[in-house]
């Protein structure tokens, strides 16, 4: 029998799973590449999790987020926290839980978004990168993240409005990693 992938709401994550979790992004991001500002931002929304001999070695969650581009406001499913335990990569488990939560997304949002140092798994897949220029709205105003430009991909859903890719695009201040 193949794995699955099965989605999990926030709350509904046992002691068991959120144990798992914390050892899939330790070993997916070692070296402390992945903050607590990080997790939390992993634990706003839906989860998606595939398991091998009962232990979780990918997952994927959705953040709801309102993202502007051009000053429109866009209602955007934005996914956190993908991960694949090492040495179960290209396995087809990270594919199978982001097309997962991308089935979730595209009825229900407007846009997907996402920030990745990874473009090609997410570009077979549909996602485009932005190509304009990236900014949030912080508590001092609206700022530049020059550092994320070309980092963030977007996913078109059926109701997304028109836009260009080349446009600003802004996101709403959280703590640590903003994009």
């Amino acid at each position: 029998m193949s794995p699955t992938v099965r989605e999990v709401a926030n709350d509904d994550l046992t002691a068991r799973e959120l144990a798992d979790l914390h050892a899939l992004v330790d070993a997916a991001w070692p070296g402390g590449g992945f903050s607590r500002d990080d997790w939390d931002h992993g634990m706003q929304g839906p989860h998606w999790v595939l398991e091998v001999d009962g232990r979780i070695v990918s997952h994927a969650s959705l953040d709801d987020r309102v993202l502007r581009i051009a000053d429109r406001p866009v209602r955007t499913g934005y996914l956190e926290m993908v991960a694949t335990l090492p040495g179960s990569e290209n396995l087809g488990y990270g594919s199978a839980v982001v097309r997962t939560a991308m089935d979730f997304l595209l009825p229900r949002y407007e846009l997907g978004g996402l920030s990745t140092g990874r473009p090609t798994f997410y570009e077979r897949q549909g996602w485009e990168q932005w190509l304009g220029r990236t900014f949030v709205d912080g508590p001092g105003g609206r700022e530049p993240t020059p550092d994320d430009d070309g980092d963030v991909y977007v996913l078109r859903t059926p109701t997304s409005p028109p836009f260009d890719r080349t446009e600003d695009l802004v996101a709403p201040w959280r703590s640590g990693d903003v994009w």
